[in-house]
C-alpha cells in the first residue's frame, strides 16, 4: 500500500494465523480508497471441490421461500451459494433469455452444495427434504455440468434483465441477519406496495445479503421523490432487524447520510479521526464516506 504521505508498507501475512498489530489489511480493502493506494495484492488459491450440486426449486409463496432459507440453515447446512428470485426478476431473465423458468411462482432458490461426494449427496438431499416440507412447488436438480451452467446462467442475468422494467436501476445491499430474511422480505414488499415502486427482490439470501433493486426512471422527478423514501426505509428496515446498511457494496456516496445511524455519533467520529490522522491533507478520495 502507498499511504497517503507517500511511504510504503505492506500489511498482512502468510501465516495462519497473525495478530500483530491492528488488523490493517482488513482496514485498508474496507476502506474504499480513503485511506491508502493498493499497488500489490497476494491471494490464496483453494483447491476445486470434488464434488458440486445445483438445486433449482421454486415456491408458490415468496414467504415459503424466506422461511426455507432459515430453515436449511437451522438444520446444520451451510450451502456454498444460496440465491433467491422473487416473481418480477424471474419475468424479467425469462423474457430476456427463454430458459424455462416457472413464471406462475413467486419466487425461486437456487442452492449449490460442494464437497466430498458423501456429504454433498447427504447435503442435497437434506435440502430437499427441508424445501418440500416447506411446500415448494417443484425441485430440479442438475446432474450434469451443463444443466448446472444453465441453472447459474439465470442469476448472472439478472442484473441486465430487470432493467427492461425502467432505464435506472439502483441497486442496495442491506444485509440482515439470515433468521430475519424472512421478516425483511415482508418488509421490502410492503414498501414498494407503499411507493407504488418496482423493487424486484434477488440477492445472496445464503448470508442475508439481500438486493433490493429500484427499478425507476432518473428523469420522473415525482417518482424519484418516492424513491428516496423508500431508499430511507429500506435502510430503517434493515437496522431496526439488527442488520448492516451494506453487506459488499460499501457506504461511497449515497449512504453518506445514514451512516450515523448504524454507528452512531461516536462510531463515526473514531473513523473521522482514523482517516485525519492518516491523510491529514485529504487527498485521497476526498467527499467518499465522510
Amino acid at each position: 500500500v502507498v499511504t497517503p504521505l507517500g511511504d510504503i508498507m505492506r500489511t498482512g501475512g502468510r501465516t495462519v494465523k497473525n495478530v500483530t498489530g491492528y488488523d490493517l489489511t482488513r482496514l485498508l480493502t474496507g476502506s474504499e480508497g480513503t485511506l491508502g493506494i493498493i499497488t500489490e495484492i497476494v491471494v490464496r488459491l483453494l483447491p476445486k471441490p470434488k464434488e458440486a450440486r445445483t438445486a433449482l426449486v421454486a415456491f408458490h409463496k415468496l414467504e415459503d421461500a424466506a422461511v426455507t432459507i432459515t430453515s436449511i440453515i437451522v438444520n446444520g447446512v451451510i450451502p456454498t451459494t444460496l440465491e433467491i428470485m422473487d416473481h418480477i426478476t424471474i419475468d424479467c431473465v425469462e423474457r430476456q433469455l427463454h430458459l424455462g423458468l416457472p413464471q406462475d411462482v413467486e419466487a425461486i432458490l437456487l442452492i449449490e452444495v460442494d464437497g466430498g461426494k458423501s456429504q454433498v449427496e447427504e447435503d442435497i438431499k437434506t435440502i430437499e427434504g427441508i424445501c418440500r416440507a416447506k411446500n415448494c412447488r417443484d425441485i430440479q436438480i442438475a446432474s450434469t455440468p451443463g444443466e448446472r451452467d444453465k441453472l447459474w446462467k439465470a442469476r448472472r442475468a439478472v442484473s441486465s434483465a430487470v432493467v427492461q422494467l425502467a432505464p435506472t436501476k439502483i441497486s442496495e445491499d442491506a444485509t440482515v441477519p439470515r433468521s430475519k430474511i424472512p421478516e425483511m422480505i415482508k418488509r421490502l414488499r410492503e414498501i414498494a406496495a407503499k411507493y407504488n415502486l418496482h423493487i424486484p427482490v434477488f440477492g445472496h439470501a445464503g448470508d442475508g445479503n439481500l438486493h433490493p433493486n429500484i427499478i425507476t426512471d432518473k428523469n420522473n422527478q415525482e417518482e424519484m421523490a418516492r424513491v428516496e423514501k423508500a431508499i430511507e426505509e429500506i435502510f430503517r428496515a434493515a437496522l431496526e432487524l439488527r442488520g448492516t446498511l451494506s453487506g459488499e457494496h460499501g457506504i461511497g456516496v449515497m449512504k453518506k447520510p445514514y451512516l450515523h445511524w448504524e454507528l452512531g455519533e461516536v462510531g463515526l467520529n473514531y473513523l473521522k479521526a482514523i482517516k485525519q490522522a492518516v491523510d491529514p491533507h485529504n487527498i485521497l478520495n476526498p467527499g467518499k464516506v465522510f
